[in-house]
C-alpha cells in the first residue's frame, strides 16, 4: 500500500485541500486530513475508508469511544480527534437556520434590513445546489455603478465558500425598481463572469419598501448559463 507521501502531489488530501478547497474533497481525504497518519499496512486514506466503511456516512458521527476503538489503526489520540471533531460541528450548527431561496419574493423579504434605505445597497446571496442560503454580503453601498460592483467583489467570496450559484440584490431609494440601463449593464457583465466560472447568476433582484421586480421574470438576464 503506497504511503502518502509517495503518491502524487494532486492525490494527497492536505494538498488537494490547498489547491482547490475542502468542498472538492471526498469524504475518505476530509478524515484523513484529520487523522494525519495511518495504520499499520494502510496509509491513512485506507483508513478513512475503512472507518466510513464501518460506520457509514451517518453512523460515524454518533460512534462511541469504544465502537471507534475497535477499529485496527485507531488509537485513543484518533479516536479523540475524531469524537471533537463532530462534537464541535453539531455545536456550532445547532442553532444554525438554513433558508431557501426560491423566488424574488424570497430575495424581497431577506433584504428587509436595507430595502427602504436612502441609499443602495448591493448584496449578493451565495447558494449551495439546493439553493439553500449559504450566506449573504453586502458588496457596495452607494449609487450603483460598474466600478463598485466589479465580478471580483461577487465571485471571490463565491468561490471561497463554494457557492452553486448566486443571487444580485439592490435596491431603489426613489421606490420604483424597473431596472435602469446601469442595473442592466452590471448584471450582464456579472452573469458573463459567472458563466465564465462556472457559477450561475440566478437573478437580480431589485428591492423597494413595498414592491420588487426580477430581471430573470422579466427577462432580462441575459446570457444566463444553466448548470
Amino acid at each position: 500500500m503506497p504511503k502518502i507521501k509517495d503518491l502524487h502531489k494532486i492525490e494527497r488530501p492536505r494538498e488537494k485541500l490547498e489547491k482547490y478547497g475542502p468542498g472538492k474533497l471526498e469524504d475518505e481525504e476530509l478524515l484523513a486530513i484529520l487523522l494525519r497518519t495511518g495504520g499499520k499496512g494502510m496509509n491513512v486514506v485506507e483508513l478513512s475508508k475503512k472507518i466510513l466503511r464501518t460506520f457509514k456516512k451517518e453512523g460515524i458521527a454518533n460512534a462511541s469511544m469504544d465502537e471507534l476503538l475497535e477499529i485496527k489503526g485507531l488509537g485513543k489520540a484518533k479516536v479523540c480527534e475524531i469524537l471533537a471533531c463532530f462534537e464541535i460541528g453539531r455545536r456550532f450548527l445547532k442553532n444554525k437556520k438554513t433558508r431557501l431561496i426560491m423566488s424574488p419574493k424570497d430575495v424581497w423579504e431577506a433584504c428587509k434590513d436595507f430595502r427602504s434605505s436612502r441609499k443602495e445597497h448591493f448584496a449578493v446571496f451565495f447558494l449551495d445546489t439546493r439553493n439553500q442560503e449559504i450566506k449573504r454580503e453586502i458588496i457596495s453601498i452607494g449609487t450603483l455603478n460598474a466600478s463598485l460592483v466589479h465580478p471580483r467583489e461577487v465571485f471571490e467570496p463565491a468561490i471561497r465558500v463554494n457557492a452553486a450559484s448566486v443571487i444580485l440584490a439592490h435596491n431603489h431609494p426613489s421606490g420604483d425598481c424597473t431596472p435602469s440601463n446601469e442595473d442592466k449593464k452590471i448584471t450582464k457583465r456579472l452573469v458573463e463572469a459567472g458563466k465564465l466560472l462556472g457559477i450561475e447568476v440566478r437573478d437580480h433582484v431589485i428591492t423597494g419598501t413595498r414592491e420588487f421586480s426580477s430581471m430573470k421574470q422579466d427577462n432580462l438576464l441575459k446570457g444566463s448559463c444553466t448548470l
